[in-house]
């Protein structure tokens, strides 16, 4: 058996394991993250019977995000358990691993922004109502624009991000 023959016969061993091993589901996904360092988690609350929450659950998984999420029928109490004033709402809460909130159809990057450097006085970032446009509410290809807001401990509210078009909404 010549050299050649028998590298390229472990060349292919090679890539059939792999590609066996990526139908198995024992592959890393593409985004995953860095040895030693975990996904960033949100856990997510939302109602059973709404589709634009799994779009955005669609969209923050694929960009990093790990997510839980549960259905729950009390969404209302529990968004005023976690400080959301109602003008602030919308379809869906996640909550991340340090206990801040994100409420509504926020793009990933804002949610990534925010977590690597919180402000001292934040619970989290909301995307009040259901803009089109936003992630989750993409409708062909209309767009409104729309403000990502701050929310403060002390129940007050700021400007944190203005979205200006559906391109720099859904990166």
């Amino acid at each position: 058996m010549s050299a050649l023959y028998r590298n390229s016969i472990s060349f292919f061993r090679v890539i059939g394991t792999i590609f066996i091993l990526q139908i198995m589901g024992v592959m890393l996904p593409a985004h995953a993250a860095e040895p030693g360092t975990t996904e960033p988690l949100l856990t997510v609350y939302k109602d059973a019977n709404c589709g634009c929450c799994e779009k955005w659950l669609t969209h923050i998984s694929e960009r990093g995000f790990s997510v839980n999420a549960h259905n729950i029928n009390n969404l209302y109490e529990f968004k005023q358990s976690k400080g959301i004033p109602a003008s602030m709402q919308s379809c869906h809460t996640a909550v991340s691993s340090q206990g801040y909130v994100f409420e509504g159809h926020i793009p990933a990057k804002f949610i990534s922004r925010f977590l690597s450097s919180p402000p001292k006085d934040a619970i989290g970032l909301t995307v009040p109502a259901m803009p089109v446009g936003s992630p989750g509410m993409e409708y062909q290809d209309k767009f409104m624009p729309y403000q990502v807001l701050l929310l403060k401990k002390d129940g007050s509210s700021q400007v944190y991000a203005q979205v200006n078009s559906l391109e720099e909404s859904v990166q």
